[in-house]
């Protein structure tokens, strides 16, 4: 019998658009501790610890170990990183606890974005080979996703503001949230998408805590049980993919179940208004289903930490008792390129 694996607690950071005076450990630590108050566990009691970052971002080799001297790693313990989004990380956590070499997980990612020109740095996910060189920028290759959705009819630009009005209106009650209430579509920044369909550049960090089987009931009231979570990845040459599509997304949703039942919520790791489209088309998704209600990456796009809140806030609003059956959406690489999807249930 699979064992039974839910999110029991979520904290995460305001997103800022700059930290200057902080440190990626000094911006995370509150976010551990908020995170393990929440269950009443210390770190001692943790039985695995998964993390997610990027070394370009922070622009030194290894920077992770400064990460995990903060939350302790002395005594010895069992640990991993991975160099993703923190949704990575807890695949790999969950996958360890439903091997039984532990009942806990604490998962946590980080990204600090301001420091440099993320536009460039963000092109080293592309081809070495052929792509890089060029340098074709994140925004850019979302404005070829846009026109190509433009060019068949999917949206228009108007379509697409109302995409951005919706979650920067529904992020207003979202206190960690970098832009609430209105804001303007602003001046082309490649056409056809314009400031406001672009996600902000801002810092943070979020973490989770996971926990098996009755150990999840006693830490959490209304614990959000994991009932499949899958990832895919779609070619990297950006020449073969149908950019109005989502093959892998579509793909990781069949394996984690999510056209078994309906869901209520659905927490999109769009960071583009254009790519809400191709995703609600891929998820097969509805007026009756609830999207970013947290505002999403629009209002809030901490790198390396965004899927992660995308899983955490769907969890979240089932331990509220304001969802029953979420799915939570990662993604990595330019133009939807690597998918991960997760199904979360709460008890009746």
């Amino acid at each position: 019998m699979t064992r039974e694996i839910a999110v029991v607690a979520f904290a995460q950071s305001d997103t800022l658009r700059t930290t200057e005076e902080q440190s990626e450990v000094e911006m995370l630590m509150p976010v551990l501790h908020d995170v393990l108050e929440q269950t009443g566990l210390k770190t001692a009691d943790i039985g695995f610890t998964c993390s997610g970052s990027s070394d370009y971002l922070a622009g030194r080799a290894f920077s992770f170990t400064l990460a995990l001297d903060g939350v302790g790693a002395w005594p010895p313990i069992s640990e991993s990183h991975v160099e993703m989004d923190g949704a990575w990380a807890l695949y790999e956590a969950w996958t360890k606890l439903l091997t039984g070499d532990a009942d806990t997980a604490l998962v946590y990612s980080y990204g600090k974005s301001s420091p440099g020109p993320l536009r460039d740095v963000l092109t080293r996910q592309l081809d070495p080979y052929y792509v890089a060189p060029l340098w074709p920028d994140s925004v850019a290759l979302a404005a070829l996703q846009a026109q190509a959705l433009i060019d068949a009819g999917d949206t228009d630009e108007s379509a697409l503001a109302a995409v951005a009005a919706r979650c920067r209106t529904d992020a207003s009650v979202n206190s960690r949230a970098q832009l609430r209430g209105s804001v303007p579509q602003g001046d082309y920044l490649v056409r056809p998408l314009r400031t406001g369909d672009c996600p902000p550049i801002g810092d943070g960090a979020a973490a989770v805590i996971l926990a098996a089987g009755e150990r999840a009931r006693e830490l959490c009231a209304r614990p959000a049980w994991i009932r499949g979570i899958d990832h895919r990845i779609d070619a990297h040459a950006l020449g073969v993919r149908d950019l109005t599509d989502s093959p892998s997304t579509r793909l990781a949703a069949e394996k984690a179940g999510a056209f078994e039942r309906p869901v209520d919520t659905a927490e999109l790791h769009a960071p583009f208004t254009s790519q809400e489209v191709v995703l609600r088309k891929a998820l097969e998704l509805d007026d009756t289903v609830r999207v970013n209600p947290s505002g999403g990456p629009l209002a809030a796009n901490p790198i390396m930490a965004a899927g992660l809140v995308r899983i955490g806030e769907a969890a979240a609003r089932i331990h509220r008792g304001e969802s029953d059956r979420a799915l939570a959406h990662a993604t990595s690489g330019p133009c939807l390129q690597q998918n991960l999807v997760a199904v979360l249930e709460g008890e009746s």
